[in-house]
């Protein structure tokens, strides 16, 4: 199985490393939109990887924006959101528009203004607080900062067509999922 791992907003795709580990005997493909090229972000995922049928296409954190559109340019089995923004497929609001609505348990107040990437204080206030040192440590080398500024502004689309659930968990040297 193919998982495409989408960094969010404060990681580059190096923060991938510990779920590709947790991913053994499926292939995985971290691609990097810190040198995107504007808002086609789709476009860009596909020239960083080989034909793909089918992915499992993961998204984290602000990527939670791009991950419908990316997905649809890879024809994907399955998306998933981790700790990620979910897009406001009902009323069809941008992130910006769902915080200046006043859904401000969308982002922390004590998170607006901070940059994680230039002070690993924040970072482990925010992102890795629920992390081991050791764990914390490696993260920081994985800090990098994305923030297009079409990203909040960027509007849900039409929800993404319903995949039957699943389940995902590391192969067995065949390559088959472990029950």
């Amino acid at each position: 199985m193919d998982f495409v791992l989408v960094h969010g907003t404060t990681q580059g795709p190096g923060g991938w490393a510990l779920l590709e580990r947790e991913l053994a005997g499926h292939r995985t493909h971290p691609v990097h939109l810190l040198d995107g090229d504007g808002p086609d972000f789709p476009a860009l995922v596909r020239r960083q990887l080989p034909e793909l049928e089918r992915p499992v296409v993961v998204a984290h954190s602000g990527a939670g924006v791009l991950l419908p559109a990316i997905g649809a340019a890879l024809g994907a089995s399955r998306l998933v959101w981790v700790g990620a923004y979910i897009p406001d497929f009902t009323g069809g609001r941008s992130l910006a528009e769902e915080v200046a609505d006043g859904a401000a348990e969308l982002v922390h107040p004590g998170w607006i203004g901070v940059d994680p990437t230039r002070d690993p204080a924040p970072a482990d206030r925010f992102l890795f607080h629920d992390c081991t040192a050791e764990v914390r440590a490696w993260a920081h080398g994985t800090l990098r900062l994305f923030h297009p500024p079409e990203l909040p502004a960027r509007p849900a689309g039409p929800a993404p067509a319903r995949v039957p659930p699943g389940r995902t968990g590391p192969a067995d040297p065949r390559g088959r999922p472990k029950p």
